[in-house]
């Protein structure tokens, strides 16, 4: 009995703050509107299901499994709308194996990582890519992690790695199989069946998990508020690299503060980038403006570039017939992301907010669409995320 109850007492202990956290993000410094209050609330119900499911079912490095993270339902910290994201437990002194085939995906990153961004601990300790072993779009291909140096595809782990981690890459939104990936562990040990949880272990996982909720919740909503402190609304501040992030990764930063007749109008130089995308995101969640329902983000592969070789993408509330059109989904104020990944240099941009009625003047060359061409781009959007998160 004793076991049961050191489970229950830290079941009950998680309710109770999750209760708390429930009452917390629905004052300031979170956003405080009725419909911001109802995304709090929803989006602390992705927490749970995303940190219970990492720490409670995914908390042995014996017996690791890929869980997917960053998807339409458990979104955190800004995620890129190109990506699929998975993660899975190792231990420093194991060696695995991964196994898996391409399929539709362009690209991955393979992260090894010491922790999530919003933890105590984190950052990456080892990254590899798919090109970097020649392995491309339609490829299967194998993985070794850990132990000693061997020819082939292998990868460190450092001691202080926790968790593998890849971030795939689609770039042309195609309706078509996406990646699919296995690990498993390679040392003896793993053939016996593992123990049976005791009540003292499920404590320490529920414990976690709840911490990793907390820890999501405030630290997003804080990063977004200090970074929007420190910048100034419309404009897209200096390129800069995520300390402790992905070396290959460059990120612009601009708060969007507009009234309903109003546009933001970025014009900018193509990057000399492998990778490059616009998306916006909420205030408060650090989620995507919602993908399925919404243009609210473009990569290289979708971005018409007009015949000067600019590139000029608007951000507005309503549709204003621009094919580069971002929908911020009637959002005052949120937060746009320009990334460049892979890239040779920074390219040269600017903001400024424009009356929507102005955009055929100022914009007379870039291209446009029709109401039918936008409600065929979505549903091709749509078609290909039901494809790339079917499971």
């Amino acid at each position: 009995m004793e076991g049961d109850d050191t489970a229950l007492a830290a079941w009950r202990d998680a309710c109770a703050r999750l209760a708390a956290l429930g009452e917390e993000v629905f004052a300031e410094p979170y956003p405080t509107g009725a419909a911001d209050r109802a995304d709090a609330i929803a989006h602390l119900a992705e927490q749970v299901v995303c940190w219970m499911g990492w720490s409670v079912f995914h908390a042995d490095p014996r017996r690791p499994f890929f869980q997917r993270q960053n998807d339409l339902i458990t979104q955190w910290g800004g995620p890129n709308a190109d990506n699929v994201y998975r993660h899975a437990r190792v231990a420093p002194a194991r060696r695995y194996r991964i196994r898996g085939r391409m399929n539709s995906c362009n690209e991955w990153v393979l992260a090894i990582r010491r922790g999530f961004m919003h933890q105590p601990k984190w950052g990456t300790v080892h990254e590899a890519y798919a090109s970097s072993f020649g392995i491309g779009k339609g490829d299967e291909f194998e993985l070794i992690l850990g132990g000693p140096p061997q020819d082939g595809n292998w990868v460190p782990l450092p001691e202080d790695a926790v968790m593998a981690s890849f971030r795939e890459y689609y770039y042309d939104w195609d309706a078509a199989d996406p990646a699919f990936l296995t690990i498993e562990c390679l040392d003896d040990d793993v053939d016996a069946p593992a123990p049976r949880l005791t009540g003292e272990v499920i404590a320490a996982r529920i414990a976690d998990a709840v911490a990793g909720v907390e820890h999501s919740v405030r630290n997003w909503n804080s990063y977004l508020n200090e970074h929007r402190a420190a910048a100034t609304d419309n404009v897209m501040a200096a390129p800069h690299k995520v300390s402790k992030g992905l070396a290959a990764a460059r990120y612009a930063f601009c708060f969007w503060n507009l009234g309903e007749d109003e546009a933001l109008l970025l014009e900018s130089t193509v990057p000399d980038a492998r990778y490059w995308s616009f998306q916006l995101y909420e205030m408060g969640t650090y989620e995507l403006v919602d993908i399925v329902e919404h243009q609210s983000s473009l990569n290289h592969n979708q971005v018409t570039v007009d015949p000067d070789g600019k590139v000029r993408v608007v951000l507005a509330h309503r549709d204003p017939g621009i094919a580069n059109w971002l929908d911020t989904g009637g959002r005052p104020f949120g937060q746009f992301t320009y990334r460049f990944f892979w890239a040779e240099a920074d390219p040269e941009f600017s903001t400024r907010v424009v009356k929507v009625d102005e955009l055929d003047a100022l914009l007379p060359d870039t291209a446009r669409v029709t109401p039918k061409e936008r409600a065929e781009a979505m549903a091709a959007r749509r078609r290909h995320l039901a494809w790339r998160f079917r499971t």
